[in-house]
C-alpha cells in the first residue's frame, strides 16, 4: 500500500481559545490531504468531477496530542479498501513524527446530477486499485 503525505502549517484561524487546533479542524486538513492525494494521482479537481462526486459516507476520529500555532503538521492518505463505487481510506496527522490524531473515513461517488450512487470510471477505479497494491 502507498502511503501520500501532504504539509500542512497550522495558523491562528485554526486555533480555540486555548491555543491548540479546534477538533473540527482536523476534518478540513483531512479533506485537503484527501484532495491532494487525488492530485497526486493525477486528478484535479475540474478533471475529476465532470458529472460525479465523491460525498464522505463515514468518518472518525480519534485524537492523542494537540497542534498548536505554526506547527508544521503531515497529513496521510492510505486508501484501506476500494470497490466500484466507494473507497475507504486511514488518515494520520502527524508532527515530528508523533501521531496528532488518527482518521477513517469511506467516501462514495455519486453522479452530480441525480445525486445517486454510480461506479467510477474505469481508469480511476484501476487507479485507486493500483494504489492498494503497491
Amino acid at each position: 500500500m502507498h502511503n501520500f503525505a501532504h504539509t500542512l502549517r497550522v495558523y491562528v484561524e485554526d486555533t480555540d481559545a486555548g491555543g491548540i487546533v479546534y477538533y473540527a479542524n482536523y476534518l478540513k486538513y483531512m479533506e485537503r490531504g484527501r484532495t491532494e492525494y487525488f492530485r497526486y494521482l493525477g486528478y484535479s479537481k475540474p478533471a475529476l468531477f465532470e458529472g460525479l462526486q465523491f460525498v464522505v459516507r463515514d468518518i472518525s476520529v480519534r485524537y492523542f496530542k494537540p497542534a498548536t500555532l505554526d506547527d508544521e503538521i503531515q497529513v496521510s492518505a492510505l486508501l484501506t479498501r476500494v470497490t466500484r463505487v466507494t473507497f475507504e481510506m486511514r488518515q494520520d496527522v502527524v508532527r515530528d513524527g508523533q501521531l496528532l490524531a488518527q482518521g477513517t473515513v469511506k467516501a462514495a461517488c455519486i453522479d452530480e446530477s441525480s445525486k445517486r450512487p454510480r461506479a467510477m470510471p474505469k481508469p480511476m477505479l484501476a487507479t485507486l486499485q493500483q494504489q492498494l497494491s503497491t
